[in-house]
């Protein structure tokens, strides 16, 4: 039976990616590029300086032949590359700050993937996500109406049957601790698009609280009920609800009972908007724990370009895996 990662894979083969790869002092970044170019998932696009490349290559007894390496040492392509995105729009960094910033390979690929050079940036195996953020804030900018960046996370738990089998999406699940009612409203419209463009799906977003329909009170449900609102006016396209509690979410009978409004997304919902970080880490755990399912995703939502930020922990295929998500984000 097929996993969600080869569903991943095989939907990525048939729209593959230039993918910028800055981290080749890693092992795990070359053995994974082999194997995107190999399964024919994108096309890895070393940015590193080529001596590095070369070492690390020799190490890990991985071949290059098939790769594009952008050595960003070569100082007349990272001027030229610097000069190009200086000039293409307004920047948060100066042109003397961009050509200090692009000395740094992370740097380097945004830049490329801001001018369009690349699709989609894979990094933070062995950059931390501060670093990472801060790059892609500074190169590449957040999307327009998106007030914070956030994580998205494919959930597969076996014994779960929804409308989309045993996969449902997880936000935010690793940036925002207590996101304000106009974060919320943001991370839950990034998570529609990402799911929308990495799943083919049609977003149903549920906002979840302790509360179903006004059987609670609270700050944290009024919270979540701003959000609810702001979110809607923002994107009216969107089916969007709440607040549920995780059953009325997720459950048609107990949606039934509880619900006290029609609603297309109450017991049907594939995108579910945690309260807080507390919430969703948790939620995450315990699926994993308890129910042997499975997280995936270091998609960093709601910025202009695709960026993820992986987990320095991460096994080659779990980087793979990653990478095929990206990938189709950047659809």
């Amino acid at each position: 039976m097929a996993t969600l990662i080869d569903k991943l894979i095989q939907n990525a083969q048939d729209a593959p990616k230039r993918v910028a790869l800055p981290e080749c002092e890693a092992e795990k970044t070359l053995l994974a590029a082999r194997h995107v170019l190999d399964e024919g998932i994108g096309m890895p696009v070393l940015v590193s300086p080529r001596s590095v490349i070369e070492e690390t290559a020799a190490r890990a007894g991985v071949s290059l032949e098939g790769m594009e390496i952008v050595d960003n040492t070569d100082e007349a392509a990272a001027d030229a590359l610097a000069e190009r995105y200086m000039s293409s729009g307004p920047r948060l960094i100066s042109a003397k700050g961009s050509r200090r910033k692009i000395k740094n390979p992370m740097y380097y690929a945004m830049m490329m993937e801001e001018l369009g050079d690349v699709d989609c940036t894979f990094c933070g195996h062995v950059n931390t996500t501060g670093d990472v953020l801060m790059a892609a804030q500074t190169v590449i900018g957040l999307a327009e109406g998106v007030d914070v960046p956030s994580i998205l996370a494919l959930v597969d738990t076996p014994a779960f049957e929804g409308p989309e089998g045993s996969v449902i999406a997880f936000t935010d699940c690793g940036l925002n601790p207590e996101p304000t009612a106009t974060e919320l409203a943001s991370i839950a419209i990034s998570a529609a698009d990402n799911v929308s463009s990495i799943m083919g799906w049609e977003p149903r977003v549920a906002f979840l609280s302790f509360s179903t329909d006004g059987s609670g009170a609270g700050t944290s449900v009024d919270r979540v009920r701003e959000a609810i609102e702001l979110a809607r006016g923002r994107r009216a396209d969107l089916a969007i609800d709440g607040e549920f509690q995780l059953d009325a979410a997720i459950d048609p009978a107990v949606a039934a009972k509880k619900v006290k409004h029609e609603s297309g997304v109450a017991g049907r919902a594939n995108v579910l908007v945690f309260p807080d970080l507390n919430a969703a880490n948790i939620a995450v755990k315990l699926i994993q724990r308890f129910a042997h399912g499975a997280a995936y995703g270091h998609n960093l939502s709601g910025f202009k370009c695709p960026v993820a930020d992986s987990s320095r922990g991460a096994t080659v295929d779990e980087i793979v895996g990653d990478i095929a998500m990206l990938v189709l984000s950047a659809r």
